[in-house]
């Protein structure tokens, strides 16, 4: 098979955004692969918003004690393979490949016994600890597809738990209101765990805290045990302060904007610490190094200058306010022109009420994915918000981005007017492939 045959042939298991509280499936597949999960110790992220950036920013610092890390991470910008890492790049199409075509001979055993399908989101975690395995590697880190409790990769059992901040997305799914999204995300808390805790709103502080207790786990909360000292804007991105599990470390520079950057950076740093084991700190310049050369695409990434283009993947109020927060504080924008393609099953409402006070004139349209809201519809969610004369529907993305940026070079050279596309990950990922923003590999 080629690469694109096989991302065709995962696709076809259906699609992620199901949810399906078992693990059993994934389960029984891993016990037949001789359960590779059990192979390295493991940095397991669940939360809301944050996982992807926390889990890059913990691969890197491990790298930089000479570990081999693998990383799985979820949703990809543009191609599947961007989901398992080692040694900080991507799986080759060929190796991609591969790891498929050794794993599905196991699927289809499983499968051909009774056993119910294995769902797309299960096959690429058992591909992912099955390469991690092969590699080897001395450390995974693995960022939950959905919630924590049913999540197919809480098959495993993390050396550090580490949960970002918690706000309300997916209800449908994981529980109407923050306790009971905390609660199921508070699901990859285990006896014997370092458990890192971003700062959280309080109901959900008091259910991850009630679940530490009762797993009886070492807990390590932003902003007693750790947390971000100090920090200011620097070219590019932020110089910050941080106190760590086990020293303070300054002078650390992080080529991304915002304090939800910062937050994410400490956990990161209390993560790989708490993993390393010992009361010393780690080498202040490694950290240093480490975070200096962090990238998070599709995170208020600059992908065009003149105008200034940023795309963002925040897709639910909590990411959008964090946004809005680093879009204020990092960029001078006199004026901002939104390009926002967004999934029909999100607080759409919510999302565009957040957004209107930042944007001068919106640019609704559609992404690539099948969950997206029809680009007339959310025009006229748009309009309610905007008014109608400053709102512009366009069905197709490229023509969508076209039009923004036309509207901000319309505005002139000097008028200080920047663009923000943003809404989803899939559109984040739709842009930066539309823009030519480049592959990790």
């Amino acid at each position: 098979m080629d690469y694109r045959a096989v991302e065709q042939a995962i696709i076809t298991r259906g699609v992620e955004w199901e949810f399906d509280p078992t693990r059993e499936r994934v389960k029984s597949l891993l016990e037949l692969l001789g359960e590779p999960q059990r192979a390295y110790p493991i940095v397991h992220i669940a939360g809301t918003n944050g996982k992807t950036s926390t889990a890059r920013m913990t691969e890197t610092l491990l790298r930089e004690r000479n570990l081999r890390v693998g990383r799985f991470t979820s949703p990809h910008l543009v191609h599947m393979r961007e989901r398992i890492v080692v040694d900080g790049k991507p799986l080759s199409e060929e190796k991609f490949t591969e790891a498929y075509e050794e794993l599905l001979p196991y699927v289809e055993l499983l499968e051909k016994d009774g056993g119910r399908r294995i769902q797309f989101f299960e096959f690429l975690t058992a591909m992912a600890f099955s390469v991690f395995a092969d590699a080897p590697v001395d450390v995974a880190v693995i960022e939950t597809g959905m919630g924590g409790t049913w999540d197919a990769t809480n098959v495993a059992d993390g050396a550090v738990a580490v949960i970002t901040p918690i706000s309300l997305d997916h209800m449908d799914r994981l529980g109407p209101d923050i306790p009971s999204i905390a609660g199921e995300k508070a699901g990859i808390i285990k006896p014997g765990q370092t458990v890192v805790l971003a700062q959280q709103e309080l109901e959900a502080a008091e259910v991850l805290m009630v679940k530490a207790a009762e797993t009886g786990v070492v807990v390590a909360r932003e902003g007693l045990e750790f947390g971000v000292l100090a920090r200011e804007v620097a070219m590019g991105g932020q110089l910050l302060t941080l106190r760590g599990l086990k020293g303070v470390y300054d002078e650390v520079y992080l080529p991304l904007y915002g304090a939800h950057q910062a937050s994410n950076a400490v956990c990161a740093l209390a993560a790989a610490e708490a993993l390393t084991g010992g009361d010393d700190p780690l080498d202040v310049e490694l950290v240093r190094q480490a975070f200096a050369q962090v990238t998070s695409p599709g995170r208020l990434e600059v992908v065009r200058r003149g105008p200034t283009v940023v795309v963002d993947a925040a897709h639910n109020t909590g990411g959008v306010k964090a946004t809005i927060e680093a879009l204020d504080e990092a960029f001078d924008f006199a004026k901002v022109i939104g390009v926002v393609a967004v999934m029909r099953d999100k607080d759409v409402s919510g999302i565009l009420e957040l957004l209107e006070p930042v944007f001068e004139e919106i640019v609704v349209t559609t992404n690539s994915s099948p969950r997206a809201m029809p680009a007339d519809e959310l025009g006229e969610l748009a309009a309610e918000y905007f008014g109608p004369d400053r709102v512009h529907v366009v069905e197709r993305i490229d023509d969508a981005i076209d039009r923004g940026i036309g509207i901000a070079d319309a505005a002139g050279e000097f008028s200080g007017t920047g663009v923000l596309i943003t809404g989803s990950v899939i559109t984040a990922g739709d842009a930066r492939h539309l823009l030519n923003a480049g592959d990790e590999d």
